[in-house]
């Protein structure tokens, strides 16, 4: 504590002394650069009233000439149209007109004009102050802000050793200080807390230490009270957790973990389980180290976490068993999602950049580059509709717009998404009808609308030639049902509990062809859920498909 006192005043001190230094030079700064602001505009003031009083241009150049050999700040004379007439700094015949200089315009507008930036004829940065003369020409006066900093810089090592000093003086107060505030401290009677006199803010701590005997007497008492509860809450834990003594001995076990590991009367570890990934975990707790695995029991999958009692071995261990099936099977989905994305992306990416390449190469023929421009336009478009249907689908597994349930017209919404799919209807002879009456739910319209509309695509992109999609609104035992028939291909037996999977397609480069992304019915899925409901399909081959929705 002691250390961390100085340390902390000695910090203190260091930060406020910097900060006072760094302010101060800033004041120094803003008032030396004030100051050259002023030097350059009343030598501009000067120059020019004296300039005024001359007749004709060549007084004035030889005017404006001996004052550029004799002054430190540089002066340029510019005619009206924006050529320099003279320069004191640079050869005139290699500078560009300067009627597009940010001070030339300003001072031609109103008079005066003055800004600071980098010469582009000397290359430092540099304040530049121009005045219109009463010929229409223009002086500009300027000077380079290196001296401002150069004076800073002189006086920078006086300031560096007074800061110096002043630290190493704020050094040695502050082990003064520290000393005097630790000093008390150190000389507490422990043994008797209540007799000490010291800071107040210690007080509230020596009468806890003489309540501690008492404290220590009461908690003993409640020491077998705890471990009651703490068996109660292990019985009826969902977790399995098992306490194993010198030798693997079973200490305890609750219900959870004799349920999971299959013996209620095992007496070691051994006897507990004979799975590999199990007993390995046991021993190396056992031994010291902490493991961690996994154990497959039926249809579940169990994490495993052993952990000894301490770092050495021939000591106890402790086993953690939980349920991660759940988990692993979201982990799996996760990692096939992510490589169905990565695939379904670099597909119409791949085509994109092979047709740009062929036109940029200049390989194509002028008849094929419509061709090649269609092909980006599609699939740039297929990449586009994937993209929007992630992220549709991902604001659905985050739950993300849950805040906007409303009172929504089922009957309204079908009919929004017919009048958006008469045209696709038609260009494939397909009718598309609404059966029902209106039907109010509580639910998200934008996603209500996405998951029809998905399904009412569907059933035209598959359907046959004159066929029909009938969608119909119903009720049964109080819940509400939309569902959408088709006359179209069907789908295989083999291939229907896996049609609401992302990214799954019955007909890979049939869907494809027809611009569906394979996520359109995880879409259905999804918002089905989040509207409390399920989704269910019947179909046969050749005569056509029914989907359910059940809200």
């Amino acid at each position: 504590m002691k250390k961390r006192i100085y340390l902390n005043i000695c910090l203190a001190s260091l930060i406020t002394l910097l900060l006072t230094s760094v302010l101060a030079a800033k004041v120094m700064y803003s008032s030396m650069t004030a100051d050259l602001h002023d030097e350059v505009k009343h030598e501009a003031v000067f120059m020019s009233a004296a300039i005024n009083n001359f007749d004709n241009q060549k007084d004035i150049l030889s005017y404006v000439s001996y004052s550029g050999k004799h002054s430190e700040n540089r002066i340029s004379f510019i005619n009206k149209d924006g050529t320099v007439l003279y320069e004191n700094y640079a050869d005139i015949t290699t500078m560009d007109n300067h009627l597009g200089r940010p001070e030339i315009k300003s001072a031609i507008e109103k008079g005066t004009g003055e800004i600071t930036r980098s010469s582009d004829t000397i290359g430092k940065q540099v304040y530049y102050y121009a005045v219109k003369l009463e010929s229409g020409d223009i002086l500009r006066i300027a000077a380079e802000t290196k001296n401002v900093i150069g004076l800073l810089g002189v006086s920078a090592p006086r300031l560096i050793i007074i800061v110096l000093i002043i630290f190493i003086a704020a050094m040695i107060t502050a082990k003064l200080l520290t000393d005097s505030i630790v000093k008390p401290i150190n000389e507490l009677n422990l043994d008797e807390p209540g007799a000490n006199v010291t800071y107040d803010e210690l007080s509230l701590l020596l009468v806890r230490m003489d309540k501690q005997n008492e404290k220590i007497r009461t908690q003993m008492e409640e020491l077998s009270k705890q471990q009651q509860e703490f068996e109660y809450i292990t019985e009826n834990m969902s977790e399995g957790l098992v306490i194993f003594g010198t030798g693997g001995k079973i200490i305890s076990a609750n219900r959870s973990a004799k349920f999971i590991l299959g013996n209620e009367n095992a007496l070691t570890y051994t006897e507990l389980c004979h799975d590999t990934e199990y007993i390995n975990a046991v021993k190396n707790a056992l031994s010291g180290k902490q493991f961690t695995g996994r154990i497959e029991k039926g249809e579940r999958v169990y994490g495993l976490s052993a952990n000894p009692v301490n770092n050495s071995p021939g000591h106890g261990a402790v086993l953690f068993i939980t349920d991660i099936t759940e988990r692993e099977s979201s982990e799996k989905m996760r990692r096939e999602f992510s490589a169905n994305v990565s695939h379904e992306l670099k597909t119409p990416l791949t085509s994109i950049m092979g047709a740009a390449e062929i036109i940029g190469n200049g390989i194509a023929k002028s008849e094929d580059i419509p061709h090649f421009a269609e092909q980006i336009h599609t699939e740039a478009s297929r990449l586009l509709t994937l993209i929007q249907d992630i992220i549709k689908l991902s604001q659905l597994d985050e739950n993300s717009i849950k805040a906007e349930f409303e009172n929504v017209n089922l009957k309204s919404v079908c009919e929004d998404v017919i009048s958006e799919l008469e045209d696709k209807a038609e260009k494939k002879n397909v009718t598309i009808s609404l059966k029902g009456s209106d039907m109010v739910i509580r639910g998200i319209r934008p996603v209500l609308h996405e998951m029809i509309y998905n399904l009412c695509d569907n059933a035209i992109v598959y359907n046959k030639e004159n066929g029909s999609v009938i969608i119909e609104l119903s009720e049964s035992n109080q819940k509400k049902m939309l569902t959408v028939s088709d006359t179209g291909i069907g789908i295989a037996p083999e291939h229907q509990s896996r049609i609401f999977e992302r990214f799954y397609r019955v007909d890979k480069s049939r869907s494809k062809s027809t611009g569906g992304t394979g996520l359109g019915l995880s879409i259905v899925k999804h918002g089905t859920m989040i509207h409390g409901g399920n989704v269910s399909l019947e179909s046969k081959m050749n005569e056509g498909t029914k989907v359910t929705l059940l809200i």
